[in-house]
């Protein structure tokens, strides 16, 4: 529950938000008013300052909302309504400090611009309840920084995904007078690996090869392996030797990222899926001490311990 002030249109098989604007900078939008669900936003719905609309005016609180600070400006991550189908143009236009969004995947239309200027938006939750619709095509489209979207599936499985960076220029050739289109970066394939808007996982990881073939990001490509070894949907033994080829010979890169988020499941993980040699784990013991996370020095002695046992102390009778 979160703090709105909003301003909506009644319909009969839903609810329509034609303004949103709330003063919590992890929002949750309601996903039903007056008993009914809200099913769309309208143009410019969370956009900050976006001219004012006409419409039914609603407050929504969970306790004593602000009295200051209403703008959507500062919001970090939103939630979207289950029921939602529609967004319309601009929904989401200079929501600048957009992180995270979570919603269901049954939105079936996108207006243009949804998204522009949400330049920090590069988290997805998706929420699947049925099968796979066109809303991770859409977001892979429509952004080409690096993302990092979380798919759950209505049996409980859950997948995650890293899309590579990828920057699109156009540069002037003066001699000839036009302008060159030039592609940066080893993520565009993974933007655009969709088939009539669906994901092939088995596609995805086919370009994995690629993509160690070309420049690439080190810290993204640990990412990306990890998380399909972590949640291996639809993984073949092939790809999943592959990843795991990776990860081995970067355990140290992949350690400091974990000892970063915290992730002790994940570094103990880590750990069984790469075997790594005794200097690396003396190596990620210093990062642990280093980084002052207890419980991960003493994971990693146990683990030193385990797997090269110290020498038995000899003694002689004289």
């Amino acid at each position: 529950m979160s703090n709105w002030k909003l301003v909506i249109r009644r319909e009969p098989s839903g609810i329509t938000i034609l303004q949103a604007v709330t003063c919590d900078p992890r929002a949750v939008l309601p996903e039903e008013l007056f008993g009914l669900p809200v099913t769309a936003l309208g143009p410019h719905a969370l956009s900050p300052n976006a001219a004012p609309v006409q419409g039914e005016e609603v407050l929504v609180t969970c306790g004593a909302p602000a009295e200051e600070g209403w703008t959507n400006a500062g919001m970090q991550e939103l939630t979207l309504p289950s029921a939602l189908e529609r967004v319309g143009d601009y929904a989401l236009f200079n929501c600048a400090a957009l992180k995270k969004l979570s919603l269901h995947d049954g939105v079936r239309f996108w207006g243009g611009g949804t998204l522009m200027n949400c330049r920090c938006l590069d988290t997805f939750h998706l929420t699947r309840v049925g099968e796979q619709g066109e809303t991770l095509a859409y977001f892979a489209d429509e952004l080409s920084r690096e993302l990092d979207v979380t798919i759950r599936e209505a049996d409980g499985g859950q997948v995650r995904l890293i899309f590579p960076e990828y920057v699109e220029v156009y540069e002037e050739n003066c001699p000839a007078h036009h302008f060159d289109y030039n592609i940066y970066g080893a993520g565009y394939p993974y933007h655009h690996c969709f088939r009539n808007k669906k994901l092939s996982l088995k596609e995805y990881d086919a370009l994995w090869k690629e993509f160690l073939g070309v420049e690439h990001d080190d810290g993204c490509a640990v990412r990306l392996a990890w998380w399909r070894l972590r949640y291996p949907a639809e993984l073949t033994e092939r790809a999943q030797e592959a990843y795991r080829t990776y990860l081995a010979a970067h355990v140290r890169e992949a350690a400091q990222w974990l000892l970063e988020q915290r992730d002790l499941t994940g570094l103990h993980a880590l750990l069984e899926q790469t075997q790594p040699d005794r200097e690396t784990l003396s190596a990620a013991c210093a990062l642990a001490r280093e980084m002052q996370v207890p419980e991960a020095v003493a994971m990693l002695l146990e683990e030193q311990h385990r797997r090269f046992p110290p020498a038995a102390v000899r003694s002689f009778d004289l």
